[in-house]
């Protein structure tokens, strides 16, 4: 292993990965930091924005031969990762007739399957003092109608976050799973769609992310397994954990809007 000291995160073209390289720009000395997305024209313009150099790897985690191209990148650089953020992902609301097959799959390798491939190929390249933070969500606490595949996907992180972190604990690299309520970002103009798809009527409270990731960071920072931003998001894991089921989902139906056929 080199001296090439570098952060990596995807999803970051826009939304809370964009913003874990503004700040981990700002609060950290990397050599590289590299940008993984789909977009190159954004990830372009992100680059644009940081000190830092960086390294733009416009690649869609989807698929096997793109997650095979950043692998050998990682062997033939062979860097020092600090930071592996695994910010990309994305939703759907709507009900098991609603959202195509395609989707619900896609959902699936992007949330889950990218996320463990990205994770156990770079370990590897990780020192002491390390860290993955992965994201995951606060509909990972309990099952969600209407957001069930997205809400799956997320408690899949969590549960994979958690026990890769005490795997990991003997080597001093930290795994977190960052768990946020709503948050201002594109993420609904995917997520959501119109009046004839089941989803939330309002999405209150909204969270600032740059007040998400700094708390993240913060977290991972202490070696926690869990990252909870904000009052409510925390008050919802509170009670998914000790309220009954039942009554969870009765709250979460009660803000279920009417679909128009």
């Amino acid at each position: 292993m080199n001296n090439l000291n570098i952060a990596i995160i995807t999803g970051a073209s826009s939304g809370i990965g964009r913003e874990f390289v503004m700040q981990l720009d700002k609060t950290e000395k990397f050599d590289e930091i590299w940008l993984i997305a789909r977009r190159k024209a954004n990830l372009e313009s992100v680059a644009r924005k940081v000190s830092a150099k960086t390294r733009i790897l416009d690649l869609d985690l989807t698929k096997p031969e793109d997650l095979q191209k950043y692998r050998e990148m990682l062997d033939i650089v062979t860097p020092n990762v600090r930071y592996l953020v695994n910010a990309a992902g994305y939703g759907r609301f709507g009900n098991y007739n609603e959202l195509s097959l395609e989707t619900l799959m896609n959902m699936i390798d992007l949330n889950d399957k990218a996320l463990v491939y990205m994770s156990t190929v770079t370990v590897k390249y990780m020192s002491l003092g390390s860290h993955i933070i992965n994201l995951g969500s606060a509909s990972s606490f309990f099952p969600l109608i209407n957001f069930n595949v997205y809400a799956s996907t997320k408690a899949f992180v969590v549960h994979y976050s958690n026990a890769l972190h005490d795997e990991l604990k003997r080597r001093g690299i930290s795994v977190t799973a960052v768990c946020p309520g709503w948050v201002e970002t594109d993420f609904f103009k995917v997520a959501d769609n119109n009046n004839k798809i089941h989803g939330p009527k309002t999405y209150r409270p909204m969270y600032e992310v740059k007040e998400v990731v700094e708390r993240a960071l913060k977290d991972a920072r202490k070696n926690k397994k869990f990252s909870v931003y904000g009052l409510y998001t925390k008050l919802h894991r509170f009670g998914a954990r000790f309220f009954p089921r039942k009554f969870m989902l009765m709250q979460w139906q009660s803000m279920q809007k009417k679909v128009k056929k």
